[in-house]
């Protein structure tokens, strides 16, 4: 058992910041491991390397945002 519990942050839009290391096991009981002082955890589903976050959902954000002369003709 670690000398204390680790701390998971969320942050609001982003990923879980779990304190390393850790090892998740996936809803298919596939265990990825990282040693990592800190992992980020992605929790919209959009990453191409789950479990942990590529910053997918920022990609996401900027595509609805208010750009100015988005949708113009070029």
């Amino acid at each position: 058992m670690p000398e204390r519990p680790r701390r998971v942050r969320v942050q609001r839009d982003g990923p879980l910041l779990v304190e390393g290391p850790v090892e998740v096991v996936g809803d298919d009981g596939e265990v990825t491991v990282s040693k990592r002082f800190t992992v980020a955890l992605c929790t919209c589903r959009r990453t191409r390397t789950p479990p942990w976050c590529d910053t997918s959902h920022r990609r996401r954000e900027e595509r609805h945002g208010n750009r100015q002369g988005e949708g113009d003709a070029v």
